[in-house]
């Protein structure tokens, strides 16, 4: 008897402890759901953007030994103002404007201005979001480079092979480079019902898996006809990467490019419910290394004597090759942007070329002013003004490249 009480003691202790323990654990998804669905909050974005690994799971891209030195150049003052749209803005209205918590210019290879804004500092490790698309696509540059994608023409099903079935099905890996898949897929963040929306809801507070919402999306047009932008072609690229190289795009960002390039950070990836990291956006760095991406674009993919990426994967990753990516001719217009392989390409471009996240994250490189500028940001803003900060940012890096220049 005493040892049937002793059990069934245990036992309620047990399952007390259990019920106590799932109560603690769904109070923690609450939270992340409560903190994800007000991530974007005006008294809350800087914070966030900051702090993702708080916020989700996420896994390490760990730097190497050796760094890559950035060193110091003759510091430079921004311009007071720059053009826009026929006027004149102020140069720190803009800065304030966009919430900016990280700006850094480099020429020749030298730092000529760096600063930080809004508690950040050299460390902090800050979301780049769509930014993380061009890093991507480098790995999958590198990828063809070693003969483990055949062709750019394949059909992203051919490496994988889950794809099948879905609208992704037959679409070459060259048209989802170019967001020109043709699935129908709404990115209009200010919708609470757009896909790109859904996406966050099921994949960040819901825990469903990213590729399984990847292959719930349908075709609506022929592939390689329209560009049309679409965040999960970029999840799709990382699907034919894992299936190519059978690694995980957090080891091929570790390997091929952090440690290759020299970072002087750990990076993470924020991931899915099955650990996947989502490539489409959620690439967490400290400025400087943002920066040293843009500097190994500078140089063609090359850092000292180590071709890191091909010279002509960057060659063509930052230039449109059809005419459905061309630039167009509206400066204050986003539609008007080209597009390369995961890059933007400006109106009017001289060779400049960009990275862009969402809520103003940057890289800029003008290879003709030998200038790479990186910019980090939360702007709370960003949906009021129907997202022209991206178009005004282009041309605050143009004055800012030629100031640098000494032009």
């Amino acid at each position: 008897m005493k040892n049937f009480l002793r059990f069934t003691a245990v036992m309620m202790t047990v399952t007390v402890a259990g019920v106590g323990m799932a109560v603690y654990a769904k109070r923690a998804e609450l939270h992340r759901i409560y903190v994800l669905f007000n991530l974007f909050e005006p008294d809350r974005i800087v914070e966030n953007f900051r702090t993702m690994d708080q916020i989700t799971e996420t896994v390490p891209v760990h730097r190497g030994d050796e760094v890559w030195a950035l060193e110091a150049g003759t510091p430079m003052e921004l311009p007071e103002s720059f053009p826009f749209g026929g006027e004149t803005m102020s140069t720190q209205e803009f800065i304030d404007y966009t919430n900016t918590t990280g700006l850094m210019v480099l020429h020749d290879d030298r730092v000529v201005f760096e600063k930080y804004y809004r508690g950040e500092t050299a460390e902090t490790r800050h979301i780049s979001w769509s930014v993380a698309k061009s890093f991507t696509s480098a790995l999958i540059g590198i990828a063809l480079e070693q003969g483990q994608i055949d062709d750019i023409m394949d059909p992203v099903d051919k490496y994988a092979p889950s794809l099948a079935g879905c609208g992704y099905q037959g679409v070459p890996l060259k048209h989802v480079l170019q967001m020109a898949s043709g699935i129908e897929f709404t990115e209009d963040y200010d919708d609470f019902f757009s896909d790109i929306n859904r996406m966050g809801r099921e994949i960040f507070a819901f825990n469903v898996p990213v590729e399984d919402f990847v292959r719930s999306l349908k075709n609506g047009r022929p592939s390689g006809t329209v560009h049309h932008y679409v965040s999960m072609d970029t999840q799709v690229l990382a699907m034919v990467l894992r299936g190519a190289t059978k690694k995980s795009i957090a080891e091929l960002t570790e390997t091929q490019l952090w440690k290759p390039i020299g970072m002087e950070s750990d990076a993470y990836w924020m991931v899915d419910a099955k650990g996947r990291a989502l490539a489409f956006g959620c690439l967490n760095a400290v400025l400087r290394d943002y920066a040293r991406f843009g500097m190994l674009y500078l140089h063609e993919g090359k850092r000292g004597d180590t071709q890191v990426v091909p010279a002509d994967w960057v060659r063509a990753s930052t230039t449109p090759q059809d005419d459905y990516v061309m630039p167009g001719d509206d400066l204050t217009s986003l539609d008007d942007l080209g597009y390369g392989y995961q890059w933007w390409v400006p109106v009017e471009s001289d060779g400049d070329y960009f990275a862009i996240g969402v809520y103003n994250q940057f890289i800029y490189v003008s290879p003709k002013r030998r200038v790479v500028i990186a910019k980090t940001s939360a702007n709370a803003h960003y949906l009021d003004d129907g997202m022209i900060s991206e178009s005004q940012a282009v041309q605050f890096f143009r004055a800012v490249a030629k100031v640098a220049a000494g032009e």
